[in-house]
């Protein structure tokens, strides 16, 4: 009797390509894009910096900095726009040496030099850290003693200069601060695909869609339709998971409670237009969830959640961008953590917006009123 029913349920399966070839393809195909793209420490990351000095010296850290081939270095023009820079995210990082660095230097006062770096990953920040003693080896620093044989009882510091650290937005390097906004994205994600990933799939297994199709009811009609309850219940999701991180975790209060609405709408009209064209282009149930899942497990590992896309291979790196999911963990954490202003956050909202249509359009064009 038990060979029977694993017979019975083989052949079931058996009458489902598609699905056999989620199961197969999918952790395959998995498997090798996680392999050549995670990688847990980025190149090239991004400094900002001011030279006002512009000397030999200067130069030499400089050097030091950008040989180690850790740093991609490119210069503004004041303090203030070293900060704009990584509160914007165009940079991680920023150095700042002032005009009075080589006089003090000459006369072995021993000079300080600022590291500007961004606390919002914290296991970014360490690396970064720890790659900008390239600027304070012996390699660059042995050239920076200066004395005087004739003068007595000269006393010269063990190291010439100093570099004092300044961790930007998340001075305590909190932890919870990195990982909770995207955890809010995660289970929203989460939440979405599975209601609405199901609903059309359900009413074909339940034969229940025959009476949709016979009332006067227009495409878009009946895919908004599908979309707004979920919408609603999902918003609802959002403040809940938050307000626990508000009161249980103390995450920042953002930059402007408008625009997180506006991220809370948008991004969760793009999951539930995801799942419902999901929905529309599956079978069964069981092929909904595989593809669901085929989404949200790149979602998590290729959208800067946990590793920096800087550390992703460029080759590789298209495929983030093309996951709703890395919008929303950029604007999530710049307006929590970061602040951010608007203008440097426009891009990403007009992304998702983006994805609101192309899922919208893709659902109504895959609908059809006939069985």
């Amino acid at each position: 009797m038990i060979m029977a029913i694993v017979k019975k349920e083989l052949l079931q399966l058996r009458r489902d390509p598609r699905l056999m070839g989620l199961i197969i393809v999918m952790p395959l195909v998995l498997m090798i894009l996680f392999a050549v793209a995670l990688k847990l420490e980025p190149n090239n990351v991004k400094m900002a910096y001011l030279d006002e000095d512009r000397s030999f010296f200067s130069d030499l850290i400089k050097t030091g900095l950008w040989s180690d081939g850790y740093f991609e270095m490119y210069e503004v023009k004041t303090e203030a726009d070293i900060i704009e820079e990584i509160r914007s995210g165009r940079a991680k990082s920023g150095m700042h040496i002032s005009k009075d660095f080589s006089a003090l230097l000459t006369e072995n006062q021993q000079p300080h030099i600022t590291l500007y770096v961004d606390g919002t990953m914290p296991s970014l920040t360490t690396a970064m850290k720890y790659n900008s003693s390239a600027a304070t080896d012996e390699g660059v620093t042995n050239d920076m003693y200066f004395l005087d044989e004739d003068a007595p009882n000269t006393v010269i510091a063990e190291a010439p200069f100093v570099m004092d650290t300044e961790i930007l937005f998340n001075p305590d390097e909190k932890e919870t601060w990195f990982f909770l906004p995207g955890v809010i994205g995660v289970l929203i994600m989460q939440i979405a695909l599975i209601l609405t990933g199901i609903t059309i799939v359900r009413e074909r297994e339940q034969h229940t869609l025959e009476q949709l199709f016979v009332t006067p009811i227009s495409k878009f009609s009946f895919i908004i339709g599908k979309l707004l309850p979920y919408v609603v219940i999902t918003l609802i999701d959002f403040y809940v998971i938050l307000g626990v991180g508000w009161l249980l975790f103390d995450l920042p209060q953002p930059s402007s409670h408008l625009l997180l609405f506006a991220l809370a709408f948008v991004y969760v009209a793009v999951m539930i237009s995801l799942g419902l064209f999901i929905s529309l282009i599956s079978q069964t149930q069981q092929q909904a969830m595989f593809v669901a899942i085929f989404i949200i497990v790149p979602s998590i590992l290729l959208s800067g959640f946990i590793f920096p896309i800087e550390a992703i291979p460029a080759s590789v790196r298209v495929i983030s961008y093309l996951l709703p999911f890395t919008y929303f963990v950029e604007i999530i954490r710049g307006l929590l953590i970061k602040q951010t202003l608007l203008v440097d956050l426009l891009p990403a909202y007009g992304a998702l917006m983006a994805f609101v249509v192309v899922f919208v359009s893709a659902s109504v064009m895959k609908f059809k009123r006939s069985l």
